[in-house]
């Protein structure tokens, strides 16, 4: 039951921050990480969609809340310059 309401506080957390500007540092694995900057564009029910558009091409990836939970997805807000604000962190 825990774990449930600690996802709905996750979804809750990133609807507030749909348009905005995220780092996104996603581990998919056996030393396989990747970190992109996008735009939150979107959250559903058991999914959000985050927009990144770099220099030859634009894409969405799209990740579960469960997945920002088990820290396999951590989520920066930048809120300055070099600044950034770690997203969901009280969620865990």
């Amino acid at each position: 039951m825990a774990a449930k309401n600690a996802l709905v506080q996750i979804r809750k957390e990133l609807e507030n921050h749909v348009g905005e500007k995220i780092k996104l540092r996603a581990n998919r694995g056996r030393r396989k990480t990747f970190e992109k900057e996008g735009v939150l564009e979107s959250t559903y029910p058991s999914i959000f969609v985050i927009r990144v558009e770099e220099k030859h091409y634009k894409q969405r990836l799209s990740f579960t809340y469960s997945d920002v939970l088990t820290a396999t997805v951590e989520l920066s807000l930048f809120s300055g310059e070099n600044e950034t604000i770690s997203l969901c962190a009280a969620a865990k």
